[in-house]
């Protein structure tokens, strides 16, 4: 990737485009206005067939200058430098600086396109964009301008190494209860971001969330175990807390705390009566008029002995 430094010394990580996918854009560009030129040309010649022949050249080369010269000119500076064939290639034209360009930036690179694309076949602009090492043109260097990539591929995440699997046991102890929400939201981003960070940084930044965390559980990293992969570690075991305590799980045992609560027993006033066995008839007759009294009500209770 070239580096482009603007004038407050801030490097731009921009990547300039090649020569394939500006001529691609070139290609659309120049097919489109020439489909435009030509069908008003037609309809030009129609409407003013009655001219003499100077009347007719003079119309034509104002044709030529609107569409040919005006049209691109126009499109880039409303649209700040991308035009239809640059969106469909995913280019823009920008300043040396990283800016948006302006008028007098279009006009230039317009005028010279001409000459360079049009009237040369596009044989300099080539020759040009091959020997420049960010891929500009004539019409570019006069301008001060560099077409870069909007588009780019993304770089592919470096998954985060995981933890060994005998820190398991060590990360279920911790108490996470004192870690903010806010400190788990930075070590989220940060997981995310690690491959596109530099090593050297992504080192610094993972020692300093290891560090806040260590803080606030008061154990500290397992011996061998990365800074990276101890975040890792502790986020996966908050995520799996929450995933317990929002949704559950039919295999998991229940938590200490419902353990040790104790159950309520029932009071003597609403205890349900014990569910009575079928009496034989000398213990109905017994229980019926009791043993040396009156009969009392059978209610299904039997005092103790």
């Amino acid at each position: 990737m070239s580096e482009l430094v603007t004038g407050e010394a801030v490097v731009l990580g921009l990547r300039p485009a090649r020569l394939p996918s500006r001529a691609l854009a070139v290609c659309l560009d120049l097919v489109i206005v020439w489909v435009i030129y030509l069908a008003l040309a037609l309809a030009l010649l129609v409407a003013v067939g009655a001219l003499d022949t100077a009347a007719l050249a003079a119309v034509q080369v104002g044709l030529f200058v609107v569409v040919l010269v005006g049209v691109p000119i126009a499109v880039e500076t409303l649209t700040g430098g991308r035009s239809v064939g640059k969106m469909a290639a995913g280019l823009r034209v920008v300043r040396d600086d990283g800016g948006p360009i302006r008028f007098r930036h279009a006009l230039v690179r317009g005028a010279v396109g001409v000459v360079e694309m049009q009237l040369l076949f596009g044989v300099v602009a080539c020759t040009a964009s091959l020997v420049s090492e960010r891929g500009r043109r004539l019409g570019d260097v006069f301008a001060g301008t560099l077409v870069v990539r909007e588009r780019s591929p993304r770089p592919g995440r470096t998954a985060v190494p995981p933890p060994p699997r005998w820190c398991a046991a060590e990360f279920a102890e911790l108490d996470l209860s004192r870690v903010p929400d806010t400190l788990w939201l930075a070590i989220r981003q940060f997981l995310l971001r690690a491959g596109q960070l530099d090593p050297a940084v992504r080192h610094s930044m993972a020692e300093r969330l290891a560090d806040d965390v260590i803080e606030r559980t008061g154990a500290p990293v397992p011996n061998g175990v990365p800074a990276i992969s101890y975040l890792a570690g502790v986020a996966a075991e908050r995520r799996e807390r929450e995933a317990r305590r929002s949704f559950g799980s039919p295999g998991m045992p229940p938590s200490p705390s419902s353990e040790s609560q104790p159950q309520p027993q029932p009071s003597s006033s609403t205890a349900a009566p014990p569910p009575s066995r079928p009496a034989s008839g000398r213990e109905s007759s017994a229980q019926g008029r009791g043993e040396d009294g009156p009969p009392t009500p059978r209610t299904g209770f039997v005092p103790p002995s």
